[in-house]
């Protein structure tokens, strides 16, 4: 089983929450969400456009769409609680999330937390925690096939279910 190493940040969908601070090119290379283990693959300026106009509405209805799992996590500075909608896979004990937005603030916060509650589709929460990003281009047989599939050209946010 290959060993997945554990890095300081990561994500998964759109995520509402406070905007970008400071300023920077938005063009998805120079991004913040955008790092070499986490490419983005959606274009900076749409991804802000998304997160500024869209993602408030979306969000609220994620929520409550039978297919996406939430990922309930605490800010790392605010300390406020948030809820995430996002695409989520499981194999065994292993939950994985695809970070085709590249490294959002979602998975930042549990990685800085080490651990968090998610909302699964039928509606079942679990705990997860060992929260760690598998960069995009990794071999992890132990993913589920999905996320072993988004690592050609995503990372993937994955950590164990307690």
């Amino acid at each position: 089983m290959t060993s997945i190493s554990r890095m300081t940040s990561a994500p998964g969908m759109m995520e509402s929450g406070p905007p970008h601070e400071g300023t920077h090119e938005m063009g998805s290379s120079k991004h913040p969400n955008a790092t070499p283990e986490t490419p983005m693959l959606i274009p900076g300026k749409v991804e802000d456009f998304l997160n500024k106009y869209f993602a408030p509405f979306a969000n609220a209805s994620a929520k409550k769409m039978p297919f996406f799992s939430v990922v309930k996590h605490v800010g790392r500075t605010s300390g406020k609680a948030y809820e995430t909608p996002v695409s989520s896979f499981q194999k065994g004990n292993v939950l994985a999330i695809g970070l085709v937005h590249g490294k959002t603030n979602w998975a930042k916060n549990v990685l800085a937390a080490g651990e968090a509650d998610v909302k699964l589709p039928k509606g079942k929460v679990v705990h997860i925690t060992n929260p760690r990003i598998v960069p995009v281009r990794s071999n992890a047989p132990e993913l589920p096939r999905q996320a072993q599939a988004m690592l050609k050209r995503s990372a993937v946010f994955a950590a164990d279910i307690v």
